[in-house]
């Protein structure tokens, strides 16, 4: 069941505004020109994910404060990124390194990948999710599931990524029906692969299920070294345009 169903709803769509959550660029040594973009001023951007080396890395970056500042500095959060190996991580692992990116990179927050989505696990993630709470105030926490999880996980975070993968998959996505008891604001959905003429397809399936943070890119997930995340997508200019000045249907 989508969040906007009528045209009734005409005023609530208008006032949901669509902006950016980037998973995880290049290091700052690699893809200058992306973190440059990032922190331009009035990119309309959520959060952007910091990922040192799988984690906050063995020791501080300093490539990686100076980027993180810039986009700080032009009002984005910005949010250490947190591997949960889908629960498997020891709980004081993963405090670690919270630790070290709130110590070294000031983060605004966290988003915890691979997040499990089942229903036994929830109390784990709870647990995890009050202690970085208590690491600053403000926490954001984005829990990136990558699909519908347990609807007690909505609880217990700011936001849920409940999609992951490729244009493929998404153009034919369902959306659960317990998404509806939340605002768009509280969903996020990244889609890899989608190509230039589809992304006003791609903006309208997330606005009709109800989610106001998306990352498009055309890069594909080639399985290797280089993720479909870690540049812009080859029409940076374009989605800036039209998330902008916001996209009608």
């Amino acid at each position: 069941m989508p969040h906007l169903t009528s045209s009734t709803d005409g005023a609530a769509r208008t006032e949901v505004r669509t902006g950016f959550g980037v998973p995880g660029c290049g290091h700052p040594l690699l893809a200058p020109t992306e973190w440059g973009e990032l922190s331009r001023p009035g990119t309309p951007l959520h959060w952007v994910v910091l990922n040192v080396a799988d984690g906050p890395g063995s020791r501080p970056d300093p490539h990686c404060l100076e980027a993180a500042g810039r986009v700080r500095n032009a009002g984005v959060r910005v949010l250490g990124h947190l591997d949960t190996a889908y629960g498997g991580r020891p709980f004081a692992d993963l405090m670690s390194d919270a630790h070290r990116y709130r110590d070294w990179y000031r983060v605004d927050g966290f988003l915890l990948d691979r997040c499990p989505d089942e229903r036994a696990v929830l109390p784990a993630i709870r647990r995890t999710v009050a202690a970085l709470r208590g690491l600053r105030d403000d926490t954001h926490i984005v829990l990136a599931h990558g699909t519908h999880p347990h609807p007690g996980y909505a609880e217990n975070a700011d936001q849920l990524v409940t999609f992951s993968g490729p244009w493929s998959d998404y153009r034919w996505s369902q959306v659960a029906e317990w998404t509806a008891d939340y605002p768009p604001e509280r969903f996020c959905h990244l889609v890899h692969g989608v190509p230039r003429g589809h992304l006003d397809e791609a903006l309208r399936i997330a606005r009709w299920q109800g989610a106001s943070t998306i990352w498009f890119t055309d890069r594909p997930d080639r399985g290797g070294s280089t993720g479909p995340w870690e540049t812009l997508p080859g029409y940076w200019d374009d989605i800036v345009s039209r998330i902008g000045t916001g996209v009608s249907e």
